[in-house]
C-alpha cells in the first residue's frame, strides 16, 4: 500500500471484511515475509463487531483473499476486545468495553463461523473465568491482557488454561516487588508464552532483553500489532472508528501510531523489521529469532506439525532473505513470489 487513494481504497473494502481487503492485507503481509497470520479486531459496538466477524468468517471460508496471487494464509480470528478492563484498554475505546458474557461470546463465535482462535481476556473481570472454561471447549485459545490482574488472579487463569500473554509490558498492571500482578506470573511462569511486540516503541531495549532472559528464545513470540496503516507513511488514519495518527517519535525518528489522546494505537511493524530488531535491540541470534517469529507461534496454535518448519510434508512456508535481512522472496503453501 503505497499511496493515499490505495490506501482509502483499502479501507473501504476492509469493513465490508471481503475477500479484496483481506487479500490486500495479505499480499502485503507476504512481501515482508509473513506467511500465515491471525486478522485480529478491535473492541466495537456489538453490532459492527459481529458484523465484521461474520464477514471475516465468511472470508475465510471461502478463501476468496486468495484469488489474486500469493499471499499470507489467514488461519483464524483473535478477537482483542471487548472482554478487558477499562483500566489497561490501551487505545480500545471504553464505551465499547463489556462484562465478560457467555451468551454475548457464543454470539461473536458463530458469527465468525467457528473461525475464533484466540481470545483476549482480562482474568480479573467478574465471569471471565466462567468465559474462559467457555471458550477453551469451544477450541477457543485464552491469552490474556489488556489486564490489571494480580498476580494471583493471573495465576488462576494460567492454572485454568491461559496459554500466553498478549503484547507482554503493553496495557497491563506493572511489576511491583510485593505485588508482581499480571506481568510477574507471565514472566515466571513457563507454562505460558509471551508475546512482545519489537517495534522499539512498544518495549524498551531492556525490557526486551529482560523477556527473553525470563521466558527463553522457546516462549517468545513476535507479534506486530499492526493496523491497517501499516506501509503507509505519517498521516491521520481510522482504526475502526477511531481516528489515529502515524509520525515520527520525537526521540527516535521511528513511526508510531497513537490515537488523538496520545495512546499507542497498534504499530505500523512489519515482521521483517520485528526479525532485525529482536537482534539489534535485545541481542537475539538470527536463528532464535527467526524461531520467535515462526516456529513458536505455530507450537501455540497447534500447528507446528505443518507451519514454522522446513521439514517434509509440511506446508512450503517460506522467506527468502538477502545478506542484509530483507525479504526478497516469499512462499505461502507453496505459492512463490519473488520481489
Amino acid at each position: 500500500i503505497r499511496d493515499k487513494a490505495t490506501w482509502l481504497e483499502f479501507r473501504r473494502v476492509l469493513f465490508r471484511s471481503d475477500g479484496a481487503a483481506l487479500g490486500a492485507v495479505a499480499r502485503h503481509l507476504l512481501r515482508h515475509g509473513t506467511t500465515s497470520f491471525l486478522p485480529t479486531t478491535v473492541s466495537a459496538p456489538t453490532a459492527q463487531l459481529e458484523a465484521a466477524l461474520r464477514g471475516l468468517g465468511r472470508t475465510l471460508s471461502s478463501r476468496s483473499y486468495a484469488s489474486e496471487g500469493p499471499c499470507a494464509e489467514p488461519l483464524g480470528i483473535h478477537l482483542e476486545g471487548p472482554f478487558i478492563s477499562a483500566t489497561c484498554r490501551g487505545a480500545h475505546a471504553r464505551a465499547d468495553l463489556l462484562p465478560p458474557s457467555i451468551d454475548l461470546f457464543d454470539r461473536f463465535f458463530h458469527a465468525a463461523g467457528g473461525w475464533l482462535k484466540i481470545m483476549t481476556l482480562a482474568p480479573e473481570l467478574p465471569g471471565a473465568a466462567e468465559l474462559q472454561a467457555h471458550a477453551q471447549r469451544a477450541g477457543v485459545q485464552v491469552g490474556i491482557g489488556h489486564s490489571d490482574a494480580s498476580h494471583q488472579q493471573a495465576v488462576a487463569a494460567i492454572d485454568a488454561g491461559a496459554t500466553h500473554g498478549i503484547h507482554v509490558f503493553n496495557a497491563m498492571r506493572g511489576f511491583a516487588h510485593r505485588e508482581p500482578g499480571i506481568l510477574g506470573a507471565l514472566l515466571t511462569d513457563d507454562r505460558v508464552m509471551g508475546e512482545v511486540i519489537a517495534d522499539g516503541i512498544h518495549v524498551a531495549p531492556a525490557a526486551l532483553r529482560l523477556l527473553l532472559r525470563a521466558k527463553g528464545t522457546s516462549r517468545t513470540l513476535l507479534v506486530t500489532d499492526a493496523v491497517s496503516a501499516t506501509g503507509m507513511g505519517p498521516g491521520r488514519y481510522k482504526l475502526g472508528e477511531m481516528a489515529i495518527e502515524v509520525k515520527p517519535e520525537p526521540a527516535s525518528g521511528l513511526l508510531a501510531c497513537r490515537n488523538l489522546e496520545g495512546a499507542l494505537a497498534g504499530s505500523v511493524l512489519t515482521q521483517d523489521a520485528a526479525v532485525q530488531n529482536i537482534m539489534s535491540l535485545a541481542g537475539a541470534s538470527q536463528q532464535d529469532a527467526v524461531r520467535m517469529a515462526s516456529a513458536n507461534p505455530a507450537k501455540l496454535l497447534g500447528i507446528a506439525s505443518r507451519k514454522g518448519h522446513l521439514t517434509p510434508g509440511a506446508d512450503a512456508d517460506l522467506a527468502i532473505l538477502d545478506s542484509k535481512g530483507q525479504v526478497v522472496g516469499a512462499a505461502a503453501r507453496g505459492r512463490l513470489e519473488l520481489y
